[in-house]
């Protein structure tokens, strides 16, 4: 298997616009807005995250921008990502969507989130003058955005919780003197993914980036490969614009065009 190479918290995904991609990232979605995320966001930027993740439909974009303003922490040293909502469609509403996302946030300085092949396959083939980096997504998407040199970014990587018991994982978990969530976002970052655990309490925080003293040798990589139950985590939307989602929610990403 490929070995990716990780150097500490402070490793990167070199993208294809060479801009460099903190691998591992903290996830802030409903985390209140004011101080829950302002913590949340510099208690993990003090633990050494350089990577924040927030949207706008989780309506705590301007507390992003507060704590990284707060922390000292140079502008160009702190990687960023953010979502438009699904009703921002169109040229004119994703710029505007855009722009006040940046106002929120304080920032001034393109990715994709939520496409699936078919969508990509349309995007690309637009011979568009800038290309999408990275695509946040599940896990089947993969192996068709690492062809077009797109980084994947895991939401989500420890399932929510749901997971954490597994006998298998938690054998492995022990084996390393890890906890299973540990061993999560360690399996995601040695599969090369940008992980991007979530919490709002400080312990948490600083043990999800206590990752990077460890290797998972390739039978445990294996192992924990095995586990896929094709588990989806998180909410499924009907969008009418897209048409009914299957059983598995995002699964195949079919939308009424297809």
């Amino acid at each position: 298997m490929t070995r990716v190479n990780l150097e500490g918290i402070q490793s990167f995904y070199a993208s294809s616009n060479a801009r460099q991609i903190p691998l591992l990232g903290l996830g802030v979605y409903a985390i209140e807005a004011g101080k829950p995320t302002e913590d949340a966001v510099l208690w993990a930027l003090h633990a050494g995250y350089r990577h924040i993740d927030t949207a706008a439909y989780y309506g705590n974009e301007a507390s992003v921008g507060n704590a990284i303003r707060k922390s000292g922490i140079p502008r160009d040293q702190i990687f960023v990502t953010t979502k438009l909502h699904d009703d921002d469609q169109g040229y004119e509403s994703a710029l505007a969507a855009c722009e006040l996302s940046l106002e929120k946030l304080g920032l001034d300085y393109i990715g994709v989130s939520n496409y699936g092949v078919h969508h990509l396959k349309e995007l690309l083939g637009s011979n568009p003058t800038i290309r999408p980096v990275v695509n946040q997504i599940e896990a089947k998407i993969v192996s068709f955005c690492e062809s077009q040199h797109i980084a994947i970014e895991a939401f989500s990587p420890l399932s929510r919780g749901h997971k954490l018991q597994d006998p298998v994982l938690n054998k492995i978990a022990t084996k390393y003197g890890k906890s299973p969530a540990q061993v999560m976002i360690r399996w995601g970052l040695q599969k090369g993914y940008i992980v991007l655990p979530k919490s709002a309490r400080k312990d948490r925080i600083e043990q999800n980036a206590d990752v990077f003293d460890f290797d998972l040798a390739d039978g445990d990589m294996n192992l924990l490969d095995s586990l896929n139950e094709g588990y989806v985590s998180g909410e499924c939307f009907d969008m009418p614009f897209w048409g009914p989602y299957p059983s598995s929610c995002m699964s195949d990403l079919k939308d009424s065009r297809d």
